[in-house]
């Protein structure tokens, strides 16, 4: 038999079969899709937390900063056309009665106006009571001067209010007088409907007379507006202010 040659084994050797196809890919399940959708959500919300976060707590400071300054430069540009002399009722309780002096929460002034609209307040501002008890005024011979100021954001001008202690001074600034108040009581927790805190004698504090007091409220635990923080002071002098606006003892 003759050998068979390579061109008859080439011949002779079985078909090559069809490739086997790849497996199909399968279709990415609806609930991997969904948790990818989902975590990017969550994602973009946490930017947008950040974002919000930030401007309540620091664009807001710098925005109120810059209007609170207007606002004070305008107070005391009229203060200097006015000059001294005058009554204290004379002055404009529209564009602010004087400064708020606090040195231990280091705020630097404050512009005190009537009022304690939170949309007012916003402007990086103290605002004494008109509602629901009526404060009293420096210059009045007895009473409460009672006022509020935001904790956080818009200024924050109470941020610091849980640094005061007994014996602290606070200081009151109008066109013609400083008013020197000193420290007696805080009182760190307590209801936001709590209105005896701004009695024209505030016996929680202890007081039983009438007298001149002083009563500070904001907004605690820090970053929430649950409960109040309160700090009362109470007159001690007054002091004529000079050509020169020289600071009290207290401020130097």
């Amino acid at each position: 038999m003759a050998a068979r040659t390579e061109h008859d084994e080439q011949t002779d050797a079985p078909p090559p079969s069809d490739p086997v196809p790849a497996p199909a890919r399968r279709p990415r399940s609806r609930i991997a899709a969904a948790i990818s959708v989902f975590g990017e959500l969550l994602i973009t919300a946490g930017v947008v937390l950040g974002l919000f976060v930030a401007y309540s707590l620091w664009w807001t400071n710098v925005l109120a900063d810059r209007e609170a300054a207007k606002q004070g430069d305008d107070v005391r540009h009229g203060w200097a056309r006015q000059g001294t002399g005058g009554t204290p009722r004379s002055f404009d309780s529209k564009d602010g009665i004087g400064f708020l002096h606090v040195p231990a929460m280091r705020n630097g002034e404050v512009l005190v106006k009537k009022g304690t609209d939170p949309a007012a307040l916003n402007d990086g501002i103290a605002g004494y009571y008109t509602d629901p008890i009526k404060s009293a005024l420096p210059w009045d011979e007895e009473g409460n001067f009672t006022l509020a100021a935001h904790r956080d954001g818009h200024g924050a001008k109470f941020h610091n209010i849980h640094k005061l202690e007994k014996g602290d001074p606070v200081v009151f600034e109008t066109r013609d007088t400083w008013y020197i108040y000193k420290v007696y009581k805080e009182l760190p927790k307590t209801s936001k409907y709590n209105v005896d805190v701004l009695k024209p004698v505030p016996k929680e504090s202890g007081k039983k007379k009438p007298g001149r007091y002083l009563t500070l409220t904001t907004c605690t635990p820090i970053y929430t507006s649950d409960y109040r923080y309160i700090v009362w002071a109470e007159l001690t002098r007054t002091e004529k202010v000079d050509k020169n606006r020289t600071l009290p003892p207290e401020l130097r």
